[in-house]
């Protein structure tokens, strides 16, 4: 009961912090981003009727990555702008953070738990490639105003490469062998051979060099949010087994 006591509180504790670096993080760094996207929202897409037409804008769909609560679209209740806003989204981040801490934590305890803080940053970048970096290849975040396919077969797709990602991960760490190598590789592009799902339409209102900004901005967030929580889980493990281990020599 103790060490699944422990194993709670570890992910409670740095989901909480991971959680709240994400928010000050997308404060900073995404939140101006969506509020500058979220004034397109409603308007017609530009439209070059010259003798040399552009080629258009091709903007990658993907699973909705921004906040949707600052407007009231005519379906119910939002939070307001401001401080219910960023406090409703720190709670989500805060949660989601406690989720993540708590699959990684206990992951990892079947390879032999994190040692410290340096192997909590590889656990964290495995995270990160697992959570957003793999789905992030075929469903980019995207901003509000924008084209997206079926939610449904997006969420599909996302879990499809995530798992398929972390099996690969799991199979090249810890496989030794070259054929589950191979394997591993395998798994991890099958999801790209098959494809995302794409929308129907690109067009939109939203500028090219806007959504640019908002993938580099996102995935950096992420990056950091996952290192932290990775760190953060490496740390507070070590103390806890430096002090239990401190306790039964203490009673030897």
């Amino acid at each position: 009961m103790t060490y699944f006591r422990n194993v709670v509180f570890i992910a409670a504790v740095c989901g909480l912090l991971a959680g709240v670096v994400m928010t000050a993080l997308q404060a900073y760094a995404t939140v101006p981003l969506i509020l500058q996207a979220e004034t397109y929202e409603g308007t017609e897409p530009a439209h070059d009727h010259g003798p040399a037409p552009d080629a258009g804008v091709a903007v990658a769909p993907s699973v909705q990555s921004h906040d949707h609560s600052t407007h009231d679209h005519g379906d119910g209740w939002a939070p307001a702008d401001g401080f219910e806003r960023t406090a409703f989204n720190a709670l989500a981040n805060i949660v989601t953070g406690m989720g993540f801490a708590l699959v990684l934590v206990a992951l990892s305890e079947f390879a032999g738990g994190i040692a410290n803080w340096r192997s909590g940053l590889v656990w964290g970048f495995a995270g990160f490639a697992v959570f957003t970096l793999a789905p992030g290849l075929g469903l980019a975040p995207e901003l509000p105003a924008m084209p997206a396919a079926d939610l449904f077969a997006r969420q599909v797709w996302w879990i499809g490469t995530a798992a398929a990602t972390a099996a690969g991960l799991a199979l090249i760490a810890f496989g030794r062998s070259p054929v589950l190598a191979i394997l591993a590789v395998a798994l991890m592009v099958a999801p790209h051979i098959i494809g995302a799902p794409q929308p129907t339409d690109y067009e939109t209102p939203v500028p090219p060099d806007l959504h640019h900004r908002f993938i580099v901005a996102s995935t950096v967030t992420n990056l950091v949010f996952w290192l932290v929580l990775g760190a953060a889980a490496g740390y507070l493990r070590s103390r806890f087994s430096t002090a239990e281990q401190g306790a039964r020599n203490s009673f030897a």
